[in-house]
């Protein structure tokens, strides 16, 4: 996955937490079994609902995180995965982990502010693969947490460059492999912070709000083509960054989630098959929240009564 300077709520570290952290189917596809998926080094029970064999998937940011996840559950639904990243020899590693799995796995480094490097990686997925059906743009980066005053220029640019124009070059680019192949899916990766907003992180709720727009119109644009485009947002999820910043910014991260738990790059990676799949065949332009009921509003963990104190037990006057 992209290095990114900066840590968006889906790495699991919500504003209060940054401090710590700087110091079943597809058409002719049919229900598959139950097996065990390794994500980031830890094995869990993943029950797979759908078989993509003979179908392939491009995953951008896709050495490390939320995109090695959705990637592991691309190949053990047997798709063909092609994945990039900017670090290379993280990007190899992963691909070396996905082949020793049994996938065919084509691993291509690139940037995705650069369109030229992200045309090289679809044309080469095609030349290796024969075609595309599904794409996931995931690969992020941006500035430091910080005031939106006290942001550097350069690295606001960085932010909207990776975000914006980075999933504006691999949808273009993604769509016309897409069509020659009879249609397919691509999901972008957004954010919690992209459908409402968090403090000091100006660049990165701009991209991730810019990722929910651009998504909707392409999805208008290619709705009556065969090609279905929506967007997921995640809330706080385990990745090497949450781990890195350590057991409270891990604490605070599952106190801010109604469902009291940090979300995994599995649970991330289920949507995504889930909306590849043909069960999600009357769904485009939409966003998904995958972040434990955070982004449907506030869970009080206690609530205010005229009149009482906040320090008296509920039920006492």
């Amino acid at each position: 996955m992209v290095q990114p300077k900066s840590a968006g709520p889906e790495s699991g570290l919500l504003p209060s937490a940054y401090g710590q952290y700087l110091t079943r189917r597809r058409a002719g596809c049919a229900p598959c079994m139950t097996t065990r998926s390794q994500v980031l080094g830890k094995r869990r029970d993943m029950t797979l609902q759908y078989d993509f064999s003979g179908r392939v998937a491009l995953v951008t940011g896709g050495s490390q995180g939320i995109g090695a996840g959705v990637a592991a559950a691309f190949i053990e639904a047997g798709a063909a995965v092609a994945i990039t990243a900017r670090s290379n020899d993280r990007l190899q590693q992963t691909a070396a982990e996905l082949r020793n799995g049994g996938g065919r796995v084509l691993a291509v480094p690139a940037d995705v502010t650069d369109e030229d490097a992200v045309r090289e990686v679809v044309e080469l997925c095609v030349e290796e693969f024969g075609r595309l059906d599904f794409a996931v743009n995931n690969a992020t980066d941006g500035p430091m947490p910080a005031p939106l005053a006290d942001i550097p220029s350069a690295g606001f640019s960085l932010g909207i460059q990776t975000n914006i124009n980075g999933t504006f070059y691999g949808m273009k680019h993604e769509i016309p492999a897409m069509l020659a192949s009879g249609g397919g899916v691509i999901i972008n990766m957004a954010s919690v912070a992209g459908v409402g907003a968090m403090s000091n992180l100006a660049a990165y709720v701009s991209g991730k709000a810019g990722i929910i727009g651009l998504s909707r119109s392409a999805a208008l644009d290619y709705a009556d083509q065969g090609i279905r485009i929506n967007v997921i947002a995640p809330g706080p999820i385990l990745t090497d960054h949450l781990r890195a910043a350590g057991d409270r910014a891990q604490q605070l991260a599952a106190e801010s989630v109604p469902l009291g738990r940090i979300g995994t790059t599995a649970d991330v990676a289920a949507c995504v098959l889930w909306l590849c799949s043909d069960d999600a065949s009357f769904i485009t332009g939409v966003t998904v929240p995958v972040d434990g009921g955070q982004t449907a509003g506030t869970k009080l963990r206690q609530t205010y009564r005229p009149g009482q104190s906040m320090d008296e037990p509920a039920g006492k006057r």
